[in-house]
């Protein structure tokens, strides 16, 4: 309804209006007034009435006096502003106060009338009322658009960006032992943590497309040395910490956030809280958050899962480990809040869990 009034600037013609006065003689006078004007009005005698007679009728203007019995017309005009924003108020007033005048403007009033009224000035400021409330739903509404606008195309965009990833994911896939699901619940967990965190959302949502893509850097390590199943050698290892700075070239340099943020997850998701982890040895918080998060995702996710040269562990097990690691290789209020999110981690495990062949001891 609201946008069909604004679609009709020129004319005001039954356009529904409340007049509220304490005074009964006033409230006939300005519906006489405004009813050979083509308005519809309605009257009431004191806030208690007019807020009974708001409920039920959908007005575009409220006249009111200011000074009535019981609650005064500064009260009716906070409640229309609160709960009724879309509607005009004009204030009346038999006594020239210019700081109460002042007032009600603040508080949102569209025009200031003195008693006794002058019928064309009175008239007047209705019809500037309701054009500058045409005017400001007008605004309101193209401001509306324009965010929803702003927003389907950053969810498109967005769409673009994760559709992009996840093919990126499934070419590195194509070289690992990991499943589809298994990068998946890495996301999963890490937006969990991020949202525990307070992140907002946009972070989150990034953080769970970027976080999968920790091990992108895999593609560029040899198959003997990747798909190895027993333990690898000083040699081997060496190589294999490799696809942490070659995971960052491949996502790095790039004006995306998202792919900055799975830059920076790839080079550092093994860097630990102490500094002994590797690439670059890094300790604390200058070890990016979001490689934090998933470090520990990421541990919790290999060991309570079956990998090609091994069964998962049972989680007292994985618990046990990763306690250890607390201080040193995980961030300890990270770990921590870890421990409280458990139960979510389950659930997100068992709704996501994959089928591995374990190979036979040799």
């Amino acid at each position: 309804m609201i946008v069909n009034e604004m679609n009709s600037p020129a004319s005001f013609s039954g356009a529904q209006v409340l007049a509220v006065d304490d005074s009964h003689s006033i409230c006939i006078l300005i519906s006489r007034w405004l009813q050979k004007e083509g308005y519809l009005c309605d009257i009431a005698n004191n806030v208690d009435e007019a807020l009974d007679k708001l409920t039920s009728n959908q007005y575009q203007l409220v006249i009111s006096d200011i000074m009535m019995p019981g609650r005064t017309g500064i009260d009716l005009l906070e409640i229309l502003k609160d709960s009724y924003p879309h509607i005009a108020v004009i204030m009346a007033t038999a006594v020239d106060n210019r700081e109460t005048a002042i007032k009600t403007l603040q508080l949102g009033a569209y025009g200031y009338v003195m008693k006794p009224f002058d019928k064309n000035e009175f008239l007047i400021s209705v019809v500037n009322a309701l054009e500058r409330r045409r005017l400001t739903l007008a605004s309101r509404e193209y401001e509306k658009r324009l965010e929803e606008e702003v927003r389907e195309r950053t969810d498109d965009i967005r769409r673009r960006e994760e559709e992009i990833a996840l093919r990126l994911i499934s070419a590195s896939g194509y070289r690992d032992e990991e499943t589809g699901e298994h990068i998946k619940r890495i996301g999963l967990y890490s937006a969990k943590i991020a949202e525990s965190l307070g992140w907002k959302l946009g972070d989150i949502d990034f953080l769970r497309v970027a976080a999968p893509m920790h091990d992108v850097g895999k593609i560029g390590i040899p198959d003997e040395v990747l798909l190895k199943p027993g333990k690898l050698t000083p040699e081997e290892f060496e190589i294999i910490k490799k696809h942490t700075i070659i995971g960052e070239r491949i996502l790095g340099g790039s004006n995306i956030q998202l792919l900055n943020m799975a830059a920076e997850i790839a080079l550092s998701h093994h860097e630990k809280w102490d500094g002994s982890g590797y690439p670059n040895g890094i300790a604390g918080e200058n070890i990016d958050a979001s490689a934090r998060i998933v470090a520990i995702a990421d541990v919790y996710d290999a060991l309570s899962n079956d990998r090609v040269y091994r069964a998962a562990m049972p989680e007292e097990k994985v618990l046990a480990i990763m306690k250890e690691g607390r201080n040193s290789h995980f961030d300890p209020n990270l770990f921590d809040l870890f421990l409280e999110l458990l139960p979510q981690f389950r659930m997100i495990l068992k709704a996501h869990r994959d089928v591995v062949q374990v190979r036979p001891a040799v």
